[in-house]
């Protein structure tokens, strides 16, 4: 084994053990003094609501066993933070079952009839075939994870993180950074014109807006998510 994919192996173990290792949804003192905040308390909907509407949705999610669900079939909204973020790291812990799909979007504004943002793409990548932008932990369409990435097996909780500081984005999974890219990039603007955000104005560029988790028919569940804004 190579000594770079062993200590990126070794990384992912113990991230995803330390998630693991306290009570779900819950800051430790350290999180606490670093700015953490959670955004679900394993109980209740608060610092969330539907899209566009101001209250918690009515079906199509669920709070059991600590996660909050997307129920597959259940024709629920998409979810949307009640606050808005500028510069922050997202994380969260989350598991589909096979040929799932969902996602995390972030730079999220309300103006248009659905969440249009950036997305960290959820998915069993058996179902991406050879479209690696649309792989687990991609930028939706524009920036392909690396493909030595850690996705753990179905059934068990992997640990995804967001970093937005300034201009400069990144997405991790299970410990290890799987892409990075620049706001405004002349590069990421031009994949942006190749995807059908083609037209959908300042994508791909520096937003302070809301974070949303979507609701795409599949079962996805998430829980530990909190969010630390960055000065």
């Amino acid at each position: 084994m190579k000594t770079q994919t062993f200590f990126a192996l070794a990384a992912s173990v113990f991230a995803v053990a330390s998630a693991s290792a306290g009570q779900p949804n819950t800051l430790s003192d350290s999180e606490k003094k670093d700015g953490w905040k959670l955004l679900f308390d394993g109980k209740s909907f608060n610092n969330w609501r539907v899209y566009r509407k101001e209250g918690p949705p009515d079906k199509g999610w669920a709070i059991k066993d600590g996660a909050l669900t997307c129920v597959k079939g259940g024709k629920g909204g998409n979810l949307i933070t009640r606050d808005q973020f500028t510069d922050y790291e997202f994380s969260w812990e989350w598991k589909i079952p096979p040929r799932s799909n969902n996602g995390v979007k972030y730079m999220v504004e309300e103006k248009h009839g659905g969440p249009i943002g950036h997305e960290y793409q959820l998915i069993d990548d058996a179902l991406v075939k050879n479209h690696a932008e649309s792989s687990c932990a991609s930028f939706y369409l524009v920036v392909a994870p690396d493909e030595n990435k850690k996705v753990m097996p179905f059934g068990e909780w992997n640990h995804s993180k967001i970093s937005v500081k300034g201009n400069h984005v990144e997405h991790w999974l299970n410990g290890g950074k799987v892409l990075e890219y620049e706001l405004g990039d002349p590069e990421i603007l031009a994949q942006v014109k190749k995807t059908k955000f083609k037209n959908v104005e300042g994508f791909g560029t520096k937003k302070t807006a809301h974070i949303v988790l979507t609701y795409h028919n599949d079962e996805c569940a998430f829980r530990n998510i909190k969010i630390r804004e960055l000065k």
